[in-house]
């Protein structure tokens, strides 16, 4: 790779190139947005929509998300992942280890509902769980609740050979990149960026592999019959109500699309604040009953304790969260690990650190940014939990970091396409792998 970019650098570059007996501008370009495709498009494993315009927009969305910071679905793979296998454990003693994590993906990616008179809501993976630990189904049912292995694969769109497929012409084009820098040929800026994708492609993959893909039709079924203290129970594990079909105007809404699939632990640690209220609530009623001065302490009405719940709750439901990271993995040895390919995507465009930009302005803009998407998203990463709201000083940073990612990343993106204008020759020359190959022997 080039080592320097001076003024005298800039004069002999080249612009568009056409194939010659090199690679030209074109095979550059189709052979770098075609990995990128692969890297993106295709580990995509969208949620179920019933509506075939829901479906394909929130795969565009989750589409431009993957393009724009892959890192993120990388992390959110993870976490499903993660809850999948805890599902599965949860649920092995009632299935007598027959539930895999085919089973918890399906039902993680809002593919069971049960009818009610105004449509059909999700039954959740807790829910689930719930209903087999407390006998009220089971699992020798669970084909007539669309679980049966063969439903599920004939529903799903993708399979182990075309995922295999990928991987192939993805490791293909990581080797071509290698054995340019081992002929000491640079690399373009749209290759290094690329090459970014790769391993959180592979990461993804490696999470979703037992994941179906692109089911359009969610399994309706049957509530078994519950008392009415059992409903209740029920129905307040859902971890959301976003995603049902009832005719409200947050069922209908499209942002929803855009919405990541909500997890369990974050139904769990909203329970655990809305506990800490009531606690909080009944103390302040302890402390004031047991006041010696009942004028200056009025005990509060069971009535002002309820709004305060209730403040506590649409406080709840109107936070705009940007990041929660599971508590299980945010807590555990693997979170720097999981920091570390958090940060590997801009890391990887410092490949480009002496490539010869068109100008020097352009190259420490290039440095620059490659840095700033390394920390602003290890500081991102380092927050459990990312609110639009004011909480303290520490707000400041954490809403700042993603602000400051997405901007890097637009930059980088935008110039990868602007140095085309002008790259070193030897960008488009090319040599030939046998020779590479005997060469090793």
């Amino acid at each position: 790779m080039a080592t320097t970019n001076s003024s005298s650098d800039t004069e002999g570059l080249v612009g568009w190139v056409w194939e010659s007996s090199g690679r030209g501008t074109v095979h550059l370009i189709t052979s770098c947005l075609g990995t990128i495709f692969l890297c993106t498009w295709v580990v995509i494993h969208p949620r179920v929509y019933q509506r075939e315009s829901r479906a394909t927009f929130h795969k565009i969305a989750l589409f431009l998300k993957t393009i724009i910071a892959p890192e993120f679905i990388a992390v959110e793979g993870l976490q499903e992942w993660a809850q999948c296998q805890r599902m599965r454990q949860d649920c092995a003693d009632s299935t007598d280890g027959q539930f895999n994590l085919v089973h918890a993906f399906y039902i993680s990616m809002l593919a069971l509902r049960y009818r009610t008179e105004k449509g059909d809501q999700v039954i959740w993976p807790n829910q689930y769980t719930w209903l087999l630990k407390q006998r009220l189904i089971n699992w020798t049912d669970h084909a007539s609740w669309g679980l049966s292995i063969d439903d599920i694969s004939d529903k799903n769109k993708s399979d182990g050979a075309a995922k295999l497929l990928a991987i192939l012409q993805v490791s293909w084009f990581f080797i071509q990149c290698m054995l340019r820098v081992a002929y000491h040929f640079p690399l373009s800026q749209l290759e290094t960026m690329t090459l970014g994708y790769i391993p959180l492609f592979v990461v993804t993959y490696f999470f979703w592999w037992n994941k179906p893909k692109d089911i359009r039709s969610p399994s309706f079924v049957e509530l078994p019959a519950m008392s009415e203290e059992q409903f209740q129970v029920f129905e307040s594990m859902a971890v959301s109500n976003k995603f049902d079909n009832e005719g409200l105007k947050c069922h209908d809404s499209s942002w929803n699309v855009w919405y990541l699939t909500p997890r369990v632990f974050e139904k769990e640690e909203e329970e655990r604040i809305m506990a800490n209220a009531r606690a909080n609530s009944n103390a302040l009623l302890l402390n004031r009953s047991q006041s010696t001065d009942v004028t200056k302490s009025p005990t509060p009405t069971s009535n002002e304790i309820d709004i305060e719940r209730a403040h506590e709750h649409i406080k709840l439901q109107k936070d705009i969260v940007l990041a929660h990271w599971d508590p299980g993995l945010y807590r555990s040895r693997i979170w720097p690990v999981t920091c570390l390919f958090g940060v590997s995507f801009g890391a990887l465009h410092l490949i480009s650190w002496n490539t010869v930009f068109p100008t020097i302005v352009e190259m420490w803009l290039w440095r620059a940014s490659a840095f700033v998407s390394i920390i602003s998203m290890l500081i991102f990463m380092h927050f459990e939990k990312v609110v639009l709201r004011w909480d303290g000083p520490l707000t400041i940073i954490s809403l700042a970091s993603p602000a400051l990612y997405l901007l890097s990343r637009v930059f980088m993106m935008g110039e990868v396409f602007a140095a085309l204008r002008g790259e070193e020759p030897s960008i488009y020359d090319t040599f030939e792998s046998s020779a590479y190959w005997l060469s090793l022997f």
